[in-house]
């Protein structure tokens, strides 16, 4: 469904998107995990037409994606970093305001709007003036306002960052149902555990590149299923994988201080390919 042919986006001498090649199949959730500045909200920026590429090219259903295809962005659903909504408007009169835009028969706007308000958990505030809401009620709103036009694709840029963790996992509720109703989803994040419970796919992606692409479990098996962490004798933190528990058992029963035996993460299997943290 979604192409990514040798993208690179160049700053003067600043590669944000360095030759990038991704291709991601119809009802796909793909989570690209990376800190910040890896170049992830670049990419969307350029998967949505917002920003040109230096080169290269992004195919969605096989059309070419730039700022003047109407009829592709007609298909698509954007949920930005930073608030994009109408602050001195209720929560109703945003979704009614986007519903507009995308010109929605008038007949049809107040069931959509009643359906997207109880789809995110927002029917109970539909009459609170937006700047009043929480930060993660107006999330749950940015994204309620991103599936106005029943969108195929849909993309969210941090859509949970500064929000705290019940809100957070509230909103991933919200993103498992938009996946069971077929949607393609691509979400970037710097958070670990985001990325493991939501996605299908995860794109390790740092300075501008994904340098893996696989699932969840596929990419802990390339480094180790089993982690040992322990402090060496300089202080230093050390990280030890493993295939299987009993080689890992046993390498512990040589150690002479303290250890945790746990399962690999996202985050170790990210520090290990670039000697740096997802943060």
């Amino acid at each position: 469904m979604i192409r990514i042919q040798n993208i690179t986006k160049s700053f003067q001498t600043f590669n944000a998107v360095d030759h990038l090649h991704l291709n991601i199949e119809k009802g796909t959730f793909v989570g690209l995990l990376g800190p910040n500045g890896a170049g992830k909200t670049t990419l969307i920026k350029m998967l949505v037409g917002l920003l040109k590429p230096t080169s290269g090219e992004i195919l969605i259903k096989g059309e070419k994606m730039h700022r003047g295809n109407t009829s592709l962005k007609s298909k698509i659903g954007i949920v930005p970093q930073h608030i994009n909504l109408d602050k001195e408007l209720t929560v109703e009169e945003n979704l009614i305001f986007a519903a507009k835009l995308y010109k929605i028969p008038k007949e049809q706007i107040k069931p959509l709007v009643e359906d997207l308000l109880e789809f995110s958990d927002l029917k109970g505030v539909q009459n609170r003036i937006t700047k009043k809401l929480s930060g993660g009620m107006k999330r749950k709103l940015m994204i309620a306002k991103s599936l106005v036009n029943d969108p195929e694709i849909l993309f969210l840029d941090e859509p949970t960052v500064g929000i705290d963790l019940n809100n957070r996992r509230k909103i991933w509720d919200i993103l498992k149902k938009m996946k069971h109703k077929g949607k393609t989803i691509i979400l970037t994040t710097h958070y670990m555990e985001e990325a493991e419970y939501l996605c299908d796919k995860i794109g390790l992606m740092d300075k501008g590149k994904i340098f893996h692409y696989d699932t969840n479990d596929n990419l802990k098996e390339k480094i180790g299923k089993y982690t040992i962490e322990y402090f060496s004798e300089d202080d230093k933190t050390i990280y030890k994988y493993f295939s299987n528990i009993v080689n890992a058992q046993e390498y512990a029963k040589e150690l002479s201080c303290d250890y945790v035996l746990r399962n690999t993460n996202l985050e170790d299997v990210f520090f290990n390919f670039t000697n740096r943290k997802v943060l």
